[in-house]
């Protein structure tokens, strides 16, 4: 959902990207986003393009041709980064799990140690799954091997702890849609001094001009034309990354916490389960109830969207039509909209002739307190 400061904040008038207003909100986002991705880091920036282009600009700045790339992968985002590093050249080796199941942390220190890779890529809020990977054990131990680590926060940014300093993320992406309560369109990312290091020092030709980080960042610092960026995009940006830093990063963690827990009361009171088995493994802001057996997952999201004019997300890969996705995220994540879903969800599966076990309602209510 979108918050309605940020269409407010769309509704001014455009500036061209070369316009001295426009390298003002810019700046503003930068510093802005040192503070969602909780880092001292001053090279920030948002790329003209969905959070896709975030993980492409990630991987294909640092991954290199012939050189090891260790990925970490447990669902369909892991996976989409380890083929785009291996369309870079990069020699990909992969620490591979059942999607939804968690990495163990020595398991992964050991991998990590035994490959030596250049890059490390994991992905921290496994959009597929429900799953939040935990960054510390893999990013002590890319260190220690001496490589950079790219994690993708597309779902974690702005409703959960992306802690790029203190776990020791070197290069973070993300996306504007989600956690931070704005329109698709932009890709946050930072990157460390150590990764600009060795970004500056590169041997091989960067393939991507688009994608290029240091041609985008002498845009943005330099005023050098690179591509022309839309300002509408970027008001909606600053306001919802100010939205962020007037609640407080702490407060907006929280406030994402209590309602999935508040909503996974509801789901179990009715006799659902979550497809990730440990709540300290699951997302606050991105929720994968199993769907019953006997029940067809497309015929309660088409209820969903036909009579109550709700969008729920289906699995897919090995989880189609297992899970439902269902996002409680930025603007979106407060209590009257998970006593929302659930009902409704409730309504859909009582249309196909399936009965909760429990009040739902009644269940999420207590949690809410």
């Amino acid at each position: 959902m979108v918050s309605p400061r940020v269409y407010q904040a769309m509704s001014q008038n455009v500036v061209g990207h070369l316009d001295p207003f426009f390298f003002q909100v810019a700046d503003e986002v930068r510093s802005l986003l040192g503070y969602a991705f909780s880092t001292e880091n001053q090279f920030n920036l948002a790329i003209s393009g969905t959070g896709s282009s975030g993980m492409e600009a990630a991987v294909a700045n640092f991954a290199e041709p012939g050189r090891k790339f260790a990925l970490l992968t447990n669902g369909f985002f892991g996976d989409r980064i380890g083929e785009i590093a291996r369309r870079q050249g990069a020699e990909v080796v992969r620490l591979a799990k059942d999607w939804g199941q968690p990495y163990d942390p020595q398991e992964a220190r050991e991998f990590i140690r035994r490959e030596q890779p250049h890059m490390v890529g994991f992905v921290q809020a496994e959009t597929s799954t429900g799953m939040f990977n935990q960054a510390k054990p893999i990013c002590e131990a890319a260190h220690e091997a001496g490589a950079l680590v790219i994690a993708d926060c597309v779902t974690s940014l702005g409703g959960m702890p992306v802690l790029v300093d203190e776990n020791g993320i070197d290069i973070a992406y993300s996306c504007t849609q989600k956690g931070l309560g704005c329109p698709p369109g932009l890709a946050p990312i930072t990157v460390s001094p150590r990764a600009l290091e060795r970004l500056k020092s590169r041997k091989a030709p960067m393939q991507a001009w688009y994608l290029d980080l240091q041609l985008i960042d002498s845009f943005y610092i330099g005023h050098k034309y690179h591509h022309t960026a839309s300002a509408t995009l970027f008001y909606a940006l600053r306001e919802g990354l100010a939205i962020v830093a007037e609640e407080g990063r702490e407060n907006r963690w929280e406030r994402h916490r209590r309602h999935q827990r508040a909503f996974v009361a509801g789901i179990e009171a009715m006799g659902l389960a979550m497809h990730v088995a440990d709540p300290a493994d699951r997302l606050w802001t991105l929720n994968t109830p199993r769907v019953p057996e006997s029940v067809d997952d497309a015929r309660v999201r088409q209820y969903l969207l036909e009579k109550r004019d709700i969008e729920i997300a289906g699995g897919f890969g090995p989880l189609a039509g297992k899970v439902f996705r269902i996002g409680l995220m930025g603007y979106g994540s407060t209590g009257e909209n998970v006593l929302l879903i659930l009902g409704a969800l409730e309504e859909a599966l009582r249309a196909q002739g399936w009965n909760p076990a429990g009040d739902a309602r009644a269940a999420a209510e207590r949690a809410l307190g």
